[in-house]
């Protein structure tokens, strides 16, 4: 049986997560609905037990105080990875300071693919495909007039139970403890 995944996120439930799951839906309607998010950790096998990796995600979440982050334009990880996306443009320093100081100890993982702060959009099969998205996405993302900032006070543990299928652990506010459940 191969390893449990844990990733750390912030949910987007504000109008920019409701316009990154409407834009989903569009451009790849087949795929499962994943809530719009930003991946602090990505994907990956603990060091410990998931108690050991709460208590350091509280601890370190516990001294970040809540910031905002604003959302830039539309982009890709082609030729990389036939991925449509939207970096963070401001608040990118904040990100990448807190994911240097989850990723250690129980947490502490060689990722992939350097740390690049992001909403996913989608990941198309081909480079076409998402050739195709990227063009779309980037004509809905001009056309939409809502506020492109996110606060950043609430973080969620996740696991992997399926493919594609990531449960809720626990949430973290940031400047605080462990939320209750």
């Amino acid at each position: 049986m191969p390893s449990l995944r844990y990733a750390l996120v912030a949910y987007i439930e504000s109008p920019p997560g409701e316009f990154v799951e409407g834009l989903r839906r569009e451009l790849h309607p087949s795929l499962p609905h994943l809530a719009a998010h930003l991946t602090l950790l990505p994907p990956r096998p603990l060091q410990g037990s998931e108690a050991a990796a709460l208590q350091a995600i509280e601890r370190i979440c516990g001294q970040t105080e809540p910031f905002e982050v604003v959302l830039g334009d539309m982009k890709s990880f082609i030729p990389t990875t036939p991925t449509v996306y939207i970096p963070v443009a401001e608040g990118e320093s904040r990100l990448r300071e807190l994911h240097a100081q989850l990723n250690t100890q129980v947490l502490a993982f060689a990722e992939e693919w350097p740390y690049v702060p992001h909403v996913t959009i989608v990941q198309m099969a081909t480079q076409p495909a998402a050739e195709q998205a990227l063009a779309i996405a980037r004509a809905r993302w001009e056309q939409y007039s809502g506020s492109r900032r996110i606060l950043l006070d609430r973080l969620t543990f996740v696991r992997e139970d399926a493919r594609n299928c990531w449960v809720d652990l626990a949430p973290v506010s940031l400047g605080g403890s462990l939320v209750s459940p």
